[in-house]
């Protein structure tokens, strides 16, 4: 009876050994690839190595998140999501890779979710970069703040958080902002003009007196690095701190407008509050621009124009203005005031050439003239020497303009409008090839920009 109990005993267990070992085996050899897979960048054969080794090993419920982590490596986010909600439990990695995959799949309410409670297991700074992701997209800019704090607390060698962080106090706490700018432009060289403009304007901000003004001068400085939205925040907050603050509710509607809103609100406002600033005249003639309402854009640069009759802006504005109504007559003697009220300034002898040039006005004895003194004062100006060659072009001295404009490529291999003028001097001048040449560099090097569809045009046009 002993000996036949035993004997059943090993038959069961020879039989569960034939069955295991093999299953035992082929798990263990799909984790193997699976991890050689992953290491190689195949996330593809990771996946499913990890997920077949899952099926066979039931208790290694591990294999689970690792083809989560997979899927998300392979930006396959909707994949992932499943695989990492099915581990029981998840590491630092899991749980960042499960918020991110919400949050590339845009469902930013389960990556948050995700975020926060990886949050409750690890102080990680990668969930809190997560955090402050989300954050940014839903607009609460202290709780990203906040969340940014603590990615930096754990990794202060981040230069965009750094970065970022100091945007986010600019106007949240001013007197915070500059040590955070100061090390982004540190770590990272190409923040150091956005930092610097900034910084700029906190020390300004710091020695106006009024704290609505105070946060006008960050929101201004905050859309000149193009950070629209902050800039948004800075004059709400100014127009908070003082209803009555005509240029910040004529600011707000500029914020609203670049952020693809409509703005007419706040500007009419602003018009209420102060009829005669400059600033408000000046941003609505923007506004009326971008309607394509140009007679209301001329009276608005003429009213500033008359409040503040020095300032060349205004008269280089004014110019644009007529431009754009068709009475070259009137705009020339506007630009050309522009120059006398600021003679030594190059911008305004070159918006001045432009005018001519590109118009066919008094190109001869104004826009030649006014090219040429743009160059001389500023010579390291790329747009100065474009302009000049464009100018020489215009006059149809077509040797001159390609020295210039091969000088200026030589010199601003980036500046693709010589490109483009120097492709018009070399058609011009009877050398197709060499145009052609020039207008598929710019299509090709400034792809998606302004002038690859400028060169894409004139390559349909000139070499259909």
């Amino acid at each position: 009876m002993f000996n036949k109990k035993y004997s059943v005993f090993y038959v069961v267990a020879a039989l569960l050994a034939a069955i295991l070992i093999p299953v035992l085996f082929s798990g263990y050899s799909f984790i193997q690839r699976a991890e050689d897979d992953f290491a190689a960048q195949n996330y593809a054969s990771a996946v499913q190595g990890y997920q077949q080794a899952a099926r066979l090993l039931p208790w290694r419920d591990d294999l689970w998140e690792k083809a989560g982590i997979a899927a998300y490596a392979d930006k396959n986010y909707s994949e992932a999501i499943p695989f990492l909600n099915r581990a029981p439990e998840l590491s630092e990695q899991g749980w960042a890779a499960l918020g991110n995959s919400h949050a590339n799949t845009g469902d930013l309410v389960p990556a948050l979710r995700a975020y926060q409670k990886g949050l409750n297991h690890y102080d990680s700074p990668a969930l809190y970069a997560g955090l402050a992701f989300v954050y940014r997209q839903q607009k609460d800019w202290p709780a990203e703040r906040d969340a940014l704090q603590n990615q930096l607390r754990l990794d202060i060698s981040d230069a965009y958080s750094h970065y970022r962080l100091g945007l986010l106090l600019t106007f949240l706490e001013p007197e915070k902002a500059q040590p955070e700018l100061t090390l982004a432009s540190s770590l990272d060289p190409e923040t150091d003009s956005a930092a610097q403009t900034l910084t700029a304007a906190l020390n300004l901000s710091a020695a106006q007196p009024d704290a609505s003004e105070q946060m006008l001068t960050v929101g201004r400085a905050l859309g000149l690095v193009q950070e629209w939205d902050l800039s948004l925040a800075a004059f709400e907050k100014a127009i908070a701190m003082d209803g009555e603050n005509a240029e910040a509710w004529a600011w707000l509607g500029e914020a609203k407008q670049q952020l693809g809103q409509e703005g007419s609100v706040e500007l009419d406002r602003a018009l209420t509050l102060d009829h005669r600033s400059v600033i408000v005249r000046a941003l609505r003639g923007l506004y009326w621009n971008r309607q394509g309402k140009f007679e209301q854009m001329r009276a608005e640069y003429a009213l500033a124009a008359e409040f503040e009759p020095t300032n060349p802006v205004w008269q280089a504005s004014l110019g644009d203005a007529y431009l754009k109504l068709g009475d070259l007559a009137a705009a020339l003697p506007a630009y050309q005031k522009a120059t006398e009220l600021a003679p030594t300034d190059a911008t305004y002898w070159r918006l001045l050439a432009v005018f001519c040039a590109e118009n066919g006005v008094h190109v001869e004895d104004v826009g030649l003239p006014a090219a040429q003194n743009a160059v001389r004062l500023a010579p390291n100006d790329p747009l100065a020497l474009d302009v000049l060659g464009l100018s020489y072009f215009s006059s149809g001295r077509y040797a001159n303009a390609e020295q210039t404009l091969l000088g200026v490529i030589s010199r601003y291999p980036n500046h693709f409008p010589a490109y483009i003028h120097l492709a018009m001097t070399h058609l011009a001048q009877g050398n197709r090839p060499a145009a052609f040449s020039q207008l598929i560099h710019v299509r090709d090097a400034d792809a998606g920009g302004v002038y690859a569809s400028l060169a894409e045009e004139m390559l349909k046009q000139y070499f259909p």
